[in-house]
């Protein structure tokens, strides 16, 4: 007699386990084999989003964006600065980070120096602070200007290593202002140097 209540048990507890297994379907759906790339319509309704949210950050350019931009402007202030002094003479990282024009001036100063046999060593201590002076908005190109406040360490050398100019031993202060763009219509979401003002 126990016997009969345990197989009845067991058949309760299958039927239970199948009706949630069914209501979990139900609820999560299945797999179904287009779980691959969306067909080309979706996808050019995603990037018209991508796209939208991108100008609307960017024409508001609130304090939240400003703030974002200047962490990511000191970062590639940096990296810019330190990419120069590289004795191998060749700007490499922060490529991406300058226009055509603002990379042949600094490709053709790097190919100069090299001319001459002198190489810079510059030492980044740090960014002071960075200001945005002003941002404009042209048709669909951004731009911002940035204040610059920074000390390094620099000097430049020549072959036999010889100081030519500036002191290694000693902190100068530079002032630069600097002016990054970029397409607000692009769905990269990166900005580039493309001027330096003096």
């Amino acid at each position: 007699m126990s016997y009969s209540f345990e197989y009845i048990d067991i058949i309760l507890l299958a039927m239970i386990a199948g009706f949630i297994f069914l209501r979990l379907r139900g609820i999560l759906g299945k797999r179904t084999g287009f779980d691959g790339k969306a067909p080309p319509q979706f996808e050019e309704v995603l990037n018209k989003t991508k796209i939208d949210k991108v100008i609307k950050i960017n024409e508001n350019f609130d304090e939240d964006a400003k703030k974002e931009f200047l962490k990511g402007a000191k970062i590639a202030y940096e990296t810019i600065i330190t990419d120069f002094s590289d004795n191998d003479n060749k700007i490499i990282a922060s490529k991406p980070l300058l226009n055509k024009e603002i990379y042949n001036q600094f490709n053709d100063a790097l190919k100069e120096r090299s001319k001459r046999g002198h190489y810079a060593d510059i030492t980044f201590i740090g960014i002071n602070s960075a200001d945005i002076k002003e941002h404009k908005k042209i048709n669909k190109i951004l731009s911002v200007t940035v204040d610059f406040v920074a000390e390094v360490i620099t000097c430049i050398k020549d072959k036999d290593k010889k100081i030519v100019s500036g002191d290694p031993e000693k902190i100068k202060k530079i002032y630069d202002t600097w002016v990054f763009a970029r397409d607000v219509t692009s769905v990269n979401p990166n900005w580039q140097l493309v001027n330096i003002l003096t």
